[in-house]
Parts: C-alpha cells; sequence; structure tokens
C-alpha cells in the first residue's frame, strides 16, 4: 500500500481544509514515531513533516480547500473531503518519479471522511484523474497505517502554519474551531469592528451567520 491520504481542517469555522497524500514504496523509511497527528505535540509533528519532504524516496502532495469552495452552495464537506482526497493524490504522483518501466497503478488507502468507507473509496476513485490507481478508505486508517499516519502529519502542519499566517496578520485568531473561546472572541471582535466577518472565515458556518445575523440586528435597533 505505496500511499496513505489524510485530511486536517474540517471542522473549524475559519481558514482552509487540507488534504495531504505520501507516498513511500517502503514503510520501513519512514522516520520513527509516525502516528496519527492528534497524538504528536506540535513541535513533533513539524519535525516529522521536514523529514518526510527531505527524503528523496517519499512523495507528498497537498491540497487546499479555501472557505470560497466550502461556501459554494451547490457542494458539502462530504464532496469537498474527496476532491480534497483526490487532489491530494494526483499531487503526490506528480512528485513522484516513477520508472518508465512502473505499469502497476498507484494503491493507497485514505482514511474515510464519510460515514460509508465503502462509498468514500469509489468517489474519490472516481474524482481522481490518474488513470491507474486503486484505493482503498476505512474509518481510523491514521491510527493503523503509518502512511496514512504520516499523510495526517503532513496535513496538520499545512493547516497549522496556514492559521498561524493568519494570526500573525489579524491577531490571535485560536484554533479556527467553533469550541475555542479565543476564535469565537476574535470573530465577534471582528464582526463587531468592522460589520462583516473577516475573508477567511467559512460564511456557512452556524457559528459564523450567527455572529452576522446578531451584528445586523444590533445595526438596525440602533436606527
Amino acid at each position: 500500500m505505496p500511499f496513505g491520504v489524510d485530511e486536517a481542517g474540517k471542522g473549524p469555522a475559519l481558514g482552509s481544509m487540507f488534504a495531504a497524500a505520501v507516498h513511500c514504496e517502503d514503510a520501513s523509511a519512514l522516520p520513527d514515531g509516525i502516528r496519527d497527528s492528534k497524538r504528536l505535540s506540535p513541535d513533533r509533528r513539524e519535525d516529522l513533516a521536514t523529514t518526510l519532504r527531505e527524503d528523496d524516496r517519499i512523495a507528498v502532495g497537498v491540497a487546499e480547500i479555501p472557505p470560497a469552495r466550502i461556501d459554494d452552495p451547490e457542494t458539502d464537506m462530504n464532496s469537498l473531503a474527496v476532491e480534497a482526497h483526490a487532489e491530494a493524490i494526483e499531487a503526490a504522483a506528480d512528485d513522484l518519479e516513477r520508472n518508465a518501466s512502473a505499469d502497476a497503478p498507484l494503491t493507497g488507502l485514505c482514511d474515510a471522511c464519510d460515514t460509508d468507507a465503502d462509498r468514500f473509496e469509489r468517489r474519490v476513485t472516481d474524482a481522481c484523474s490518474l488513470e491507474a490507481v486503486e484505493i482503498d478508505a476505512r474509518h481510523g486508517a491514521d491510527d493503523e497505517s503509518p502512511l496514512v499516519g504520516a499523510a495526517s502529519v503532513i496535513a496538520k502542519v499545512e493547516r497549522d502554519s496556514h492559521v498561524a499566517a493568519l494570526a500573525e496578520e489579524y491577531g490571535p485568531i485560536g484554533s479556527g474551531y467553533p469550541g475555542d473561546s479565543t476564535t469565537r472572541e476574535f470573530l465577534a471582535a471582528y464582526v463587531d469592528d468592522h460589520g462583516a466577518l473577516p475573508p477567511f472565515a467559512r460564511e456557512s458556518w452556524s457559528t459564523c451567520e450567527d455572529l452576522l445575523a446578531e451584528a445586523e440586528q444590533t445595526g438596525l435597533e440602533q436606527f
């Protein structure tokens, strides 16, 4: 199973979602300590991501789904997760230097982002533009497969870097998740100051919709 795929940032109210695919013919080439990114410290994730990207035996592909795509009323998060996984696989294939005689299809495992893992597997396969690819999908694959664990590390580091860049420009925004008090305080203050959501907010998320509705109601009451 030479590639693994996982995502990070499916549920936040702020910022993009990322998916990563990691391809490696020999799993023993992966650095020690690979596991689901949620079980690793930020510093350890950064170290592992750097090691993965610097190893010529390992190909990495990343896909970003920005808030504008997430807010599109013509789609949904399950479909976007499918697209993200497929785009990450394609990006890893672009990064992969396969020898000319390698006729076997690319095979790999996705961490299923759907309650029906078989359906997610079929949808990612259909969405992937590669002619020869065989995809499996399972729940909990980031714990079971070192390759999917590696992908989870890359995806999480990409998401964290994205959030850090936003915080550098806009000030503390927290993790971007609705349950994060720093995120809620940032959103409330931003809407209060600007009368609109920040450009990196997922406007279709209930947290963002509710804050904007409250601001609009307050504005009406002032007349």
